[in-house]
């Protein structure tokens, strides 16, 4: 049951702009699945679905890594089109983006699986990357191509 609501999701966002948890909710009820809030809070969270800006410029519900996509194609342009800047000081790397897209990015470095970082914390424009040490820290200042604001 919970991987056919996990689909009827992925389904549902794509084929329509969905901007709250309770329009989501409300809508897979309508599809006769029995779920409340917090079922689809932990669906959010287990489908890596992010918010990104729509045409209209509200923040929709986006996966970045739906099955048969281009995962990290995605992954680059949500950075590309997100980040503003980013700073290393020691081990932690403080990463800019434009409002409202620090958890998309967050997400899309998470989903990179990258062993050298430690954790992330996203808040709204700013995200904290923890790195193994000063020399991941730099690499990966390098590798978004900003070290400068």
């Amino acid at each position: 049951m919970k991987n056919r609501r996990r689909e009827k999701i992925l389904e549902i966002i794509n084929k329509k702009d969905i901007y709250t948890q309770e329009e989501l909710t409300g809508l897979l009820v309508d599809e006769g699945f029995s779920v409340t809030q917090a079922t689809v809070s932990r669906d959010i969270r287990a489908l890596k679905l992010v918010k990104t800006h729509g045409s209209d410029g509200k923040l929709k519900y986006t996966s970045i890594l739906s099955s048969g996509d281009n995962s990290y194609g995605r992954i680059r342009l949500i950075f590309r089109e997100g980040i503003t800047s980013a700073r290393a000081a020691g081990n932690i790397v403080v990463i800019k983006t434009l409002s409202g897209m620090a958890n998309a990015v967050c997400t899309g470095i998470d989903a990179l699986e990258n062993h050298e970082i430690l954790g992330t914390v996203a808040g709204d424009d700013t995200i904290m990357v923890v790195v193994e040490n000063e020399a991941v820290a730099k690499r990966l200042v390098e590798s978004i191509g900003s070290d400068n604001e």
